[in-house]
C-alpha cells in the first residue's frame, strides 16, 4: 500500500503505511497510557516551568516570551532539548523540526534545540550490528573488510558508521535504532490526541495547524523510516542535478541495502561551518553559500523535489569545490500549481511588491481572506525591507522573532501544514548563511538565479508557471499591473 501527501505536496509514493502497535490485553493497554502519562507529564512540568517564570515576569496574556531575560529564554530552551531527549526518538525529530521554526520560537530555544541536530546519544554496537547481520543476511565480518568501532554520527532514527567493503569502497553504514516504528506509532497517537486538544483551545494555541502537523509529521517520518526510499531519492537528486558539476551526491550500493540498513560512499569534506576548514582548503565560503541557494531555487522552483532537511550534518563541501548533499530521509514534493504559486511570491519578493505579497499569502493558505488586506501589507512592507534591504549581520534575529509572533496574534495568520518542511528548510539555510557568509542578501543571490531561470530556453516550463500567475485567480483574466510589474523586473534582471 502506498502513501502519498496532499495534492499539493507530497512524500514519494513509495514510502510504506506507519505500522500501527497492537495493544492486546491488560498489559498492552497499561503501557500505553504508561507513555500517554510519561509525555503529559515531562511536557507538562516543562510548560508550568515557563509558566511560572512567564508569571514573575508579569506577562500580559497573551504569554509573550520577550519579557523573559535572554538567560531565562536560554535555560528553558536547555530544558525542553533535554525533556525531548528523555522521551526519546520521536520527540528528538520534533525539537529538530522545531529548531527552524523561529515563527513559534523564540532564538535562545532555536540556539539549544540545534544541538540536537549532532548530541543524540548512540545506542550500543552490539544491537546495531545484529539489526545489520539480520538485514542482509550475512556475518559483518563477512559483509564488510572492516566497520569501525564507534559511529561516526548518531541520530534521532539510526546511527552510522564508516566501513570498508570487500571490494575496498570506503562507505558509510546507516543503521535504524531497533524497534522504532512501533515505539514512534505509539507516539503519534498520542501526539494526535494532544493536537485535537490544542486545536479545540484556539485561545491558547493559536495560528497553526496542529493536527495537520502531526499528519504530516506522521507521513514524513515513516517515509524516512524506509531507508530505500532515501536511497531512491538519492537517485533521484543526482539525476536532476547531473547537469551542475558543482553539487554532488554520494552513490548508494543497493546489494546493501534494505528497509532499515543503507550503505553508501562515503565523503571526506568540510563542515559548511567550519569557516577555518573551508578557508584552509581555499574555498569561498560566501561564494559556497550562494551555491547552496541557488542549488535550492532549483529544488524549489524548477524540479519541484527538495532536500527537506538540509543541516551542516547533512551538507558537505568537499575539497574539490563541490557541494555534497547526503541523507535524503526527508524530501519534499511540490505539486505544479504550488510551484506556480511559489514563483509569483519569488518574483513579488524581488520586485518588493508587498501587495502582491499579501495575495501570495492568502493563495498560499498563510493569511485568511478575511484579514485586513490594506494593514496587513503595510506590516509585510515593514518586515520585508528590514529582511531584504539589509544583510545578515544587521538583522535582529530576536526582534524579528516577536515581531512575527505579534502578527500571529493579531492577524488570522497561521502556517499550513504542507509548508511545514518547506519553511524548515528555508530556515535552515537562513541559520547557516549567519555563519557562512554574515552579509548574504537574498536579491542579491535570488536576482541572478531569476535572470538565468526566467530567459535561457530550457526553462519554457518556469515561464508557463510565471505566465500562469499573471491572471487573477478569481476570474483567469490577464492582471494588467502584475504584468507591469514583471515587465519592470525582467528588465532590471536582464540589466543587472
Amino acid at each position: 500500500m502506498n502513501r502519498s501527501l496532499p495534492a499539493d505536496f507530497s512524500i514519494p509514493p513509495a514510502a510504506h503505511p506507519p505500522v500501527v502497535p497492537t495493544r492486546r490485553g491488560l498489559w498492552g493497554w497499561v503501557r500505553h497510557w504508561q507513555r500517554t502519562l510519561l509525555i503529559v507529564w515531562v511536557l507538562g512540568r516543562f510548560a508550568w516551568a515557563l509558566y511560572r517564570d512567564l508569571r514573575r515576569a508579569r506577562v500580559n496574556g497573551e504569554g509573550n516570551l520577550a519579557a523573559l531575560s535572554e538567560r531565562q529564554l536560554e535555560a528553558q530552551g536547555a530544558r525542553l532539548r533535554e525533556q525531548l531527549i528523555r522521551l526519546g526518538p520521536t520527540f528528538i525529530k520534533i525539537g529538530q523540526a522545531l529548531a527552524t521554526r523561529a515563527d513559534l520560537l523564540p532564538v535562545p530555544f532555536i540556539q539549544e534545540l540545534a544541538k540536537l541536530q549532532n548530541r543524540v546519544p548512540p545506542f550500543p554496537n552490539a544491537e546495531a550490528f545484529a539489526i545489520i547481520e539480520r538485514e542482509l543476511g550475512a556475518p559483518v565480518a563477512k559483509l564488510f573488510r572492516s566497520i569501525d568501532p564507534q559511529p561516526v554520527a548518531a541520530a534521532s532514527l539510526g546511527q552510522v558508521y564508516r566501513g570498508v567493503r570487500r571490494d575496498g569502497q570506503e562507505v558509510a553504514i546507516k543503521v535504524q535504532r531497533p524497534n522504532l516504528a512501533a515505539r514512534i506509532s505509539e507516539d503519534i497517537v498520542i501526539l494526535r490526541r494532544l493536537a485535537q486538544w490544542m486545536a479545540r483551545s484556539k485561545r491558547l494555541f493559536k495560528g497553526n495547524d496542529w493536527v495537520g502537523m502531526i499528519n504530516e509529521f506522521e507521513r514524513m517520518i515513516f517515509a524516512e523510516l524506509d531507508y530505500r526510499n532515501e536511497g531512491r531519492n538519492a537517485d533521484r537528486f543526482r539525476q536532476n542535478f547531473a547537469d551542475w558539476p558543482r553539487v554532488y551526491v554520494p552513490t548508494i550500493f543497493w546489494e546493501q541495502t534494505t528497509s532499515r540498513v543503507i550503505a553508501m560512499e562515503f565523503l571526506r569534506g568540510i563542515c559548511v561551518t567550519d569557516l577555518p576548514g573551508l578557508e584552509a582548503a581555499g574555498i569561498d565560503a560566501k561564494e559556497a553559500n550562494e551555491l547552496m541557494y541557488r542549488a535550492y531555487f532549483k529544488q524549489l522552483l524548477e524540479d519541484g523535489f527538495f532536500h527537506a532537511d538540509p543541516h551542516p550534518g547533512n551538507i558537505l563541501m568537499l575539497r574539490d569545490g563541490r557541494l555534497a548533499f547526503f541523507d535524503f530521509g526527508m524530501v519534499g514534493h511540490i505539486s505544479p500549481k504550488l510551484q506556480g504559486q511559489m514563483v509569483s511570491a519569488f518574483f513579488h519578493l524581488i520586485d518588493r511588491d508587498a501587495q502582491g505579497i499579501v495575495q501570495d499569502l492568502v493563495g498560499l493558505g498563510f493569511l485568511s481572506p478575511e484579514a485586513d488586506m490594506e494593514d496587513f501589507a503595510r506590516v509585510v512592507e515593514d518586515l520585508f525591507r528590514r529582511k531584504l534591504d539589509v544583510s545578515l549581520a544587521e538583522v535582529r534575529f530576536k526582534d524579528l522573532t516577536y515581531d512575527l509572533g505579534d502578527i500571529i496574534y493579531r492577524y488570522p495568520f497561521s502556517a499550513p501544514a504542507s509548508f511545514t518542511f518547506i519553511i524548515r528548510a528555508l530556515m535552515t539555510l537562513e541559520g547557516i548563511s549567519i555563519t557562512m557568509n554574515p552579509s548574504f542578501n537574498f536579491l542579491k543571490v535570488a536576482m541572478p538565479y531569476a535572470r538565468e531561470f526566467l530567459f535561457r530556453r530550457e526553462s519554457a516550463q518556469l515561464r508557463e508557471k510565471v505566465w500562469a500567475s499573471l491572471h487573477d485567480a478569481r476570474n483567469g483574466k490577464l492582471n494588467w499591473t502584475r504584468v507591469w510589474n514583471l515587465a519592470r523586473t525582467a528588465l532590471a534582471l536582464y540589466l543587472a
